[in-house]
């Protein structure tokens, strides 16, 4: 050991040093993927720097000569999508080869142009078809063995549509207080609000039902979430930083979120449509000013929507989001459009332009075809008012005629359901404060005049051709007109400055059911069923008196919920009957057969010490089901023991061994009594 130290101590004694190259006859069996696998994995692949290449096939074949107007029309078409940074057109003996490569300033412009060029029809011979360049290589690498696809793990988030299951018919309302700071669902009760769900901070602005009531959508800084189900999951989240707007697709399949803060012109991020079940983004727009919202209007199914820029009315189709045939309409001077709620019908107009007049047209889609124009003189301006059902339009005009001071308004109702779809025309001498069609029916109601002279006409449309005036209350505080969803009923609203006053009117013989008042009341909304209605004052508008009552549609005042900072209420929509029109008719001819259930459960529910016991007695007789059917498991369970027990004689039913029974007869000695009957 000695020795060993003075060795190590020397300076003379130098250490020999380990060799590390491999023996002659070695042979390297790790290959690179295994020693540098996550290091090549992160290697630049050649495609990276071509991403904003794209390739155009089917371009016409030209010489020389054409080849300069080739290249305009070329850049003209595809210049749309984004800045054009390279153009190359290969050439054989002179001519071009038929196809060409384009190169954007960014990628996601050459996606632009492969979503919108690709099958534009550039002539009868020629119709471009557009991919990316490194489209081409990924296709070239795909493996001839089909690989099984992942299966994606079931997102189960309950019955969405069980509060329509309610065994007492209640709807939903969803209630936002406390100055935003608390948002709250209820079930609708004629004695009292049920609570549902109640959140802190559940949302940082408003909230949002779904056309169908499926889903709930709330407001946070960084994007919009979904709930829904029976305890409110969250469904879905889409993340659009600064989003405060949106809009849903009649069919619940699409959602349009707006942001004033993600616009760039390279990556259009201002509005962005969203698949509402994959949560993924289908497309992102401009968006210039959303002083009109919604930007995009939907046809009636969510197969088209559209959006109307300077000259132009661009309709897109679903699911490519792509413009419809390629190309938008080019539509000098339009002012506005609307889609038929029952069609897939677009009305727009277009105002006077020297000699030629304002016009109104109706256009039939996806062919384009003009199914009706409608030309107006003097026009100053158009509104588009359709029926609930598409079944008729009402185009208002204000008019300044010639040789006259003023405004006059004409009511050009179109019939939609019938040949060559004529038009009729109201004529009102008087300024119009308000219009409104009955949702399931033929009528209209306007509030027309200055106040106080305000009158409140109502008009019904007729088969005949003719429009009737029906009834006109003169001297009316109103500047809002609500029908309820059914119809027939409605509430004329004087709200903000006319300090909230109501009458409920019955349009069936035009008589007023109730005038009532509800002082400072901002907001009126119907239930879907047309059975109550809510007037509110909102926090928003006004700083005092926040509450909102609840009112029978005959004007009874059934409620008065005060809620600290009440802002908001919204009714949940309820999704389209699945009755045909005989069921319905059906359920109305028996409906005193039912009627007769529904009083029986009103009279037990008129007082609160009722409702209780009633509420304790289905409690008791439903831990009691529950018992008996756990004990007849039980039973059942048992009976093979039982019958090993009793020798395989079956015993569980008094006559189940008839032929076994043997008859005794037995006599009891109960007492004896003896009677002396005296001398005889």
């Amino acid at each position: 050991m000695q020795d060993t130290v003075d060795m190590a101590d020397d300076p003379e004694y130098e250490e020999e040093e380990p060799s590390f190259s491999d023996p002659e006859d070695f042979e390297d069996d790790v290959d690179d993927e295994e020693l540098l696998g996550d290091i090549l994995r992160e290697k630049p692949q050649e495609a990276d720097g071509i991403d904003s290449v794209v390739v155009v096939d089917n371009v016409p074949q030209v010489g020389p000569e054409r080849l300069e107007k080739l290249k305009n029309v070329i850049h003209k078409i595809f210049s749309k999508f984004g800045k054009i940074t390279t153009e190359f057109y290969p050439e054989a003996d002179g001519m071009t080869k038929g196809y060409i490569f384009l190169e954007y300033a960014a990628p996601t412009q050459a996606l632009e142009a492969v979503k919108n060029a690709d099958g534009y029809k550039l002539d009868k011979q020629h119709t471009f078809r557009v991919n990316l360049f490194t489209d081409f290589d990924k296709y070239m690498n795909i493996s001839d063995e089909w690989e099984t696809p992942e299966k994606q793990p079931f997102k189960d988030f309950g019955n969405m549509r069980h509060w329509i299951e309610d065994p007492d018919c209640r709807d939903q309302y969803s209630v936002i207080y406390e100055a935003g700071e608390r948002t709250a669902i209820f079930s609708n009760d004629a004695k009292e609000p049920i609570t549902v769900e109640e959140r802190a901070r559940w949302t940082e602005t408003y909230v949002r039902w779904s056309p169908k009531g499926t889903y709930l959508a709330t407001f946070h800084q960084r994007g919009i979430a979904l709930w829904g189900g029976e305890k409110f999951k969250q469904i879905q989240r889409f993340s659009h930083q600064g989003v405060s707007l949106i809009d849903f697709s009649p069919c619940e399949r699409y959602v349009v979120t707006f942001s004033p803060l993600m616009d760039t012109k390279e990556d259009p991020q201002a509005i962005i449509i969203w698949d509402i079940l994959t949560g993924q983004k289908k497309r992102g727009f401009h968006c210039e000013s959303s002083a009109h919202w919604p930007i995009f209007k939907w046809s009636h199914d969510g197969k088209f929507f559209a959006r109307m820029t300077p000259d132009t009315l661009s309709i897109y189709e679903t699911p490519s989001m792509g413009l419809l045939d390629k190309k938008s309409l080019k539509i000098t001077g339009i002012k506005d459009f609307s889609w038929s709620p029952g069609d897939n019908i677009i009305a727009f107009w277009v105002p006077e332009d020297k000699d030629i007049p304002a016009r109104v047209t109706l256009m039939q889609m996806p062919s384009r075809q003009e199914i009706r124009v409608r030309n107006l003189f003097n026009v100053v301006d158009c509104k588009l008012h359709w029926q609930r059902n598409g079944d008729y339009l009402c185009v208002k005009v204000d008019r300044t005629p010639k040789g006259t001071q003023g405004v006059v308004t004409n009511f050009e109702i179109f019939r939609m359901r019938e040949k060559q779809v004529p038009v009729d025309v109201v004529e009102m001498k008087e300024s119009i404060i308000a219009f409104a069609w009955e949702p399931n029916g033929s009528k209209f109601a306007v509030l027309h005049g200055e106040s106080p002279r305000i009158n409140a006409s109502f008009y019904h449309v007729k088969n005949n051709g003719k429009i009737e005036l029906i009834k006109m209350f003169d001297k009316q505080q109103a500047n809002s007109i609500f029908w309820s969803p059914q119809g027939q009923f409605m509430v004329l609203a004087g709200l903000r400055s006319m300090n909230g006053a109501l009458a409920f009117v019955d349009t069936s013989d035009c008589t007023m059911m109730n005038i009532a008042e509800h002082y400072m009341a901002s907001d009126v909304e119907w239930d879907p069923t047309g059975r109550y209605v809510v007037t509110s004052v909102s926090w928003w508008s006004h700083k005092v008196d926040n509450a909102y009552w609840l009112w029978t549609f005959q004007g009874r005042l059934l409620q008065k919920n005060n809620k600290d900072r009440f802002c908001q209420l919204l009714w949940r929509p309820r999704p389209p009957t699945l009755l045909s029109a005989d069921q319905i008719k059906m359920i109305k001819k028996d409906l005193k057969k039912y009627s007769k259930i529904f009083e029986q459960k009103d009279r037990l529910s008129q007082s609160k010490a009722s409702k209780e016991l009633v509420d304790k007695r289905r409690a008791m007789m439903e831990e009691y089901r529950r018992y008996r059917e756990t004990a007849l498991q039980i039973y059942q369970e048992q009976k093979s023991i039982r019958l090993e027990l009793r020798g395989g004689v079956d015993t569980d039913e008094l006559d189940s061994n008839v032929d076994d029974w043997e008859e005794e007869t037995i006599e009891f000695f109960i007492n004896e009594e003896i009677i002396p009957l005296g001398d005889l």
